[in-house]
């Protein structure tokens, strides 16, 4: 495939996690989909375990999981979706994931995020609260199961990203905020670049294990993602919002499910993807922007800059 060439689909704006997925049998797969307690993650989980998927939901609450896996169940009659514990924010709780998981692992859909804390906040290591949650824990998740995604033979990673991404470029030198004033969107930008960054670098970096890793933009979904945004909105992001084509939820979890497991993604590694098909790099991107993809958030080195980053910081 000539990688100069925008990856495209029969898919859109419009599909839905069913319509992608449709004639695709994922019996025998095993997949993981955090924050799949809410919103898209749950769509997501249904949608791979309709497919016959064996899937696990990876959430904070893990009762709230239990029972998002017996809906699925009963709405796709497959009886192999359960629920386990994930504190992306903490690192014992990853490693005691990690560690827990047995044999191969198909499909990582690393779904979970928080957006916009309108206040600083940071783990017991220091780290800003939403590089630590949607970033670096989901790295540290990737690491640990690294050799489970290798054993699998042809496995996929997604790493949701958003349009956020615009609001900023991973600052190397100061991703938690101990020298610059904290901003919100700022943060949640440097995070989200974070995410597609650390698609750009496992798909470097596991090749030759025969993992591939692509970052998906869902789209604007009405979920509880946007909780913390009432009054806390600067004018610049208030008509980002007010441009927004807003997605349903089917809609939303499309991208993440055609990534995820459509065989038309064999081999398709290392891209960023948008309502089913390829995002184009467009480096005059504004805050305003609803489509399309900043060169930093495919930059392959800060991919490389940012895996050593994240490694020192979860070794200190």
């Amino acid at each position: 495939m000539n990688t100069d060439q925008r990856f495209t689909t029969p898919f859109g704006f419009h599909s839905t996690a069913s319509e992608v997925v449709q004639g695709v049998d994922l019996a025998g797969k095993r997949a993981i989909v955090t924050g799949a307690t809410s919103g898209i993650g749950v769509e997501t989980a249904r949608a791979l375990a309709g497919a016959g998927a064996d899937v696990t939901l990876a959430v904070r609450n893990v009762e709230a999981g239990r029972r998002v896996a017996a809906e699925i169940t009963a709405k796709t009659g497959n009886p192999a979706v359960t629920a386990a514990p994930l504190q992306l924010a903490d690192q014992a709780s990853v490693t005691s994931f990690t560690d827990a998981w047995q044999g191969p692992l198909h499909i990582l859909v690393n779904n979970a995020g928080i957006m916009a804390l309108p206040e600083l906040q940071r783990t017991p290591e220091g780290w800003e609260l939403q590089f630590a949650t949607n970033y670096l824990g989901h790295f540290n998740l990737a690491l640990g199961l690294h050799e489970a995604l290798a054993a699998a033979g042809g496995a996929r990673v997604v790493s949701l990203t958003s349009i956020g991404h615009v609001f900023s470029p991973v600052v190397f030198d100061d991703v938690n905020f101990e020298r610059r004033p904290y901003a919100e969107w700022t943060a949640y930008g440097q995070a989200k670049t974070a995410n597609s960054l650390l698609a750009v670098g496992a798909a470097a970096r596991w090749a030759d294990d025969g993992i591939t890793a692509n970052a998906v933009m869902p789209g604007g979904i009405r979920t509880g993602l946007q909780r913390h945004q009432e009054g806390n909105m600067t004018p610049e992001i208030e008509a980002a919002f007010a441009d927004f084509k807003w997605k349903t939820v089917e809609e939303g979890a499309a991208t993440s499910v055609l990534v995820a497991a459509s065989p038309l993604l064999d081999g398709v590694t290392g891209r960023y993807f948008e309502d089913c098909n390829e995002a184009v790099v467009n480096p005059d991107l504004d805050p305003s922007a609803t489509t399309g993809v900043l060169p930093h958030a495919l930059d392959a080195g800060d991919a490389a800059r940012l895996w050593d980053l994240g490694t020192k910081m979860l070794r200190a």
